[in-house]
């Protein structure tokens, strides 16, 4: 994203957060400023003075920081009263409001895409594997389950196998909810992940990319189905080579059009 900003003559004014985000993220853009989660007031200060006129979310911070072991979130004032002002502390209610607060000081959050199209996964195979009928049949029972998952704003991802939902994804994130489906289905697992209804394109596009296929081998999954044109396929090359090598289904689906029955 950083890259593809600066491609177009941008200046990339950066915030990355300590124990999240990825330092080779300051080859990329021209400041980068560390802060601990939660840090808000701290966060505008730097995009102001950075002289921002607009933001992109990137990458992913794990709910799970929420609760348990605090040590890397660092609610200031300004984080507590944004937090305390909400009747849900789901994903897209806590995202909102950062996006409400960064609009009212003048950098509105743009959509996800808008600067790395080519990153959206595509409609059909993938990679060299296609998945077999019984396998398509598994990702058109699961296409649905996965959508009125997100549709209550809990996760994107189910883990199905002969029309058994194994696994729903929930805090503990894709990665996850993928290892625990498996464990429990064993190898040959369907693991079908979608946009939200409603997906704001500003954050929480879905997406996958080399830890995913790592859960995926891991659990000796055996498709992997994400919905076309409203997923990022991260690491694009790496991931179909590497499911490509491990007999591994990657493919597009689209509502209506193999994605639900």
């Amino acid at each position: 994203m950083a890259a593809a900003a600066r491609a177009r003559g941008r200046r990339v004014v950066a915030i990355g957060f300590h124990g999240e985000t990825d330092p080779r993220l300051a080859t990329a853009v021209d400041t980068l400023t560390w802060l601990h989660l939660g840090e808000l007031e701290a966060l505008i200060v730097a995009l102001r003075a950075g002289g921002a006129s607009e933001a992109v979310m990137v990458g992913k911070v794990a709910k799970t920081n929420l609760f348990g072991d605090h040590a890397r979130l660092r609610p200031d004032a300004r984080a507590l009263a944004l937090l305390a002002g909400l009747r849900e502390r789901n994903d897209d209610s806590i995202l909102r409001a950062l996006a409400d607060a960064l609009a009212a000081e003048g950098v509105p959050l743009r959509p996800q895409a808008e600067l790395v199209p080519d990153l959206v996964a595509g409609e059909g195979v993938l990679g060299a594997v296609a998945p077999s009928e019984s396998q398509r049949a598994e990702i058109a029972f699961g296409f649905p389950i996965a959508k009125a998952l997100g549709a209550v704003d809990v996760g994107q991802t189910v883990v199905v196998r002969e029309r058994a939902v194994l696994a729903l994804e929930a805090i503990e994130g894709t990665d996850e909810a993928i290892r625990r489906g498996a464990a429990l289905g064993g190898p040959g697992v369907v693991v079908v992940k979608v946009a939200k209804p409603g997906q704001d394109p500003r954050f929480d596009v879905p997406a996958v990319g080399p830890d995913t296929l790592d859960a995926m081998i891991e659990g000796k999954a055996a498709v992997l189905a994400v919905e076309a044109g409203r997923s990022f396929l991260l690491e694009r090359s790496e991931v179909v080579r590497r499911a490509d090598a491990h007999g591994i289904a990657l493919v597009g689906v689209r509502e209506g059009r193999g994605g639900a029955t």
